[in-house]
């Protein structure tokens, strides 16, 4: 059925969920799930979270869909209760242990053992610097340095100023490169 209602926008997905079609309510689960999925492992580390999160994202979205102000934005919307969702879980874990996982896979130029053991030990340096940034600089920093969004995208989906923004990356750059400094 999803596949049949594609080519409907996001705001008239959302006016027909909210008309009393809530099936199609799949469309937006559907095409946001994965974009979800991907900053919810980013920013916690742990799949199994993530995968909670999203879900209890994407409900709290269907819930609460007549308050989306823009139906065309509801990407960014759901984007938002997701990332506070992920906050959420920050404060309440104070985890020290964040992966990325497969997110951030290292360049594999060579397959010998001993360069594995290196990149793995330098994913971990990654990751232990990345757990030790604040919640809102290591947002920033996947969302422009993992994701690849433009500081316009970002400011849109966090509801931040571009200025704001600018300062959270460049005060994570610096945070990691001082962690990183040791390493070589």
């Amino acid at each position: 059925m999803t596949a049949f209602h594609s080519d409907l926008s996001d705001g008239a997905v959302v006016r027909s969920v909210l008309d009393g079609k809530e099936e199609l309510y799949a469309v937006l689960v559907q095409r946001y799930q994965d974009a979800l999925y991907r900053h919810a492992a980013r920013m916690t580390g742990q799949p199994d979270e993530a995968s909670d999160i999203v879900q209890a994202s994407l409900v709290k979205g269907y819930e609460n869909l007549e308050h989306c102000r823009d139906a065309d934005r509801v990407g960014a919307w759901l984007f938002r209760i997701n990332a506070n969702q992920c906050k959420d879980y920050l404060k309440s874990r104070r985890r020290k242990d964040l992966r990325l996982e497969a997110a951030t896979p290292l360049p594999s130029g060579d397959a010998d053992p001993e360069s594995m053991v290196e990149r793995g030990q330098l994913r971990d340096v990654i990751q232990d610097a990345l757990a030790r940034l604040s919640d809102e600089e290591r947002e920033a920093f996947t969302l422009k340095h993992v994701e690849g969004l433009s500081y316009q995208e970002m400011s849109e989906l966090l509801e931040a100023s571009v200025p704001a923004l600018k300062m959270r990356v460049h005060r994570a750059r610096e945070a990691l490169q001082l962690l990183l400094e040791g390493y070589q």
